[in-house]
């Protein structure tokens, strides 16, 4: 599985119903990590962000609800999307859950199907590049279907990690990145590199996008990290 794949954590206590998500979300290209119960799917989420969490309303431990709450709370998880799975299918359950953070809600038994084009959905808003969705910033274009970028019109010629860097820095515009935050995004956390190394991409990535002139869009921010813009 490619590293850069969007990753989606399943936070289910009934082992077929997860085993069947995370097959299904696997089969279409997704990370999966899978959690099954609350603490445990806190835990997952604070030692590596998903881009999506399908979570279960009724969990041992910790709700599914409190989980919500907690993680919209912080942040660095507030922004991630949150698929609240639940057998409630009253109004106010489905308030309650929007109020409390949940970005979807879905009423068990649900279409395994219409739960793949609700994360998908989350997807487009959250890394839409994933999606293969056209990403642009002033006059620089990215195709991820194509792994095409171009600025005034002209063809850039980039190298994967620089695309990949690019991809992180057009789908948030305006975010500083740490070094950290770069690595874990772009090269993951099962790879050792070291942070100077970002430094080194980061300048590649300078050079290209003002291969034909222009003025440098990347921002250095002193003591934390790069921005696009």
């Amino acid at each position: 599985m490619d590293r850069n794949s969007p990753s989606v954590l399943v936070v289910e206590d009934e082992p077929a119903q997860r085993e069947i998500l995370a097959y299904n979300l696997e089969a279409q290209g997704f990370r999966v990590a899978q959690a099954d119960d609350g603490e445990e799917a806190l835990l997952m989420v604070a030692e590596d962000t998903p881009d999506v969490i399908v979570l279960d309303w009724m969990l041992p431990s910790v709700s599914g609800i409190e989980v919500c709450r907690r993680l919209k709370s912080r942040a660095e998880t507030k922004g991630v999307p949150i698929i609240m799975l639940s057998a409630r299918s009253e109004e106010v359950d489905l308030v309650r859950g929007l109020e409390t953070g949940a970005d979807d809600y879905v009423v068990k038994p649900y279409s395994v199907a219409e739960l793949m084009a609700r994360v998908r959905t989350q997807l487009r808003r959250t890394r839409p590049a994933s999606q293969g969705e056209l990403l642009e910033y002033e006059d620089i274009t990215l195709d991820a279907t194509t792994h095409r970028v171009h600025r005034g019109g002209q063809l850039l010629k980039l190298g994967p990690t620089e695309f990949r860097l690019l991809t992180t820095f057009l789908e948030k515009p305006g975010r500083v990145w740490s070094r950290e935050q770069l690595l874990d995004r772009v090269w993951g956390r099962d790879i050792y590199v070291d942070t100077r190394t970002v430094d080194v991409h980061v300048g590649r990535l300078r050079k290209a996008l003002c291969a034909h002139g222009g003025e440098d869009p990347l921002r250095t921010v002193r003591g934390a990290g790069y921005a696009l813009g």
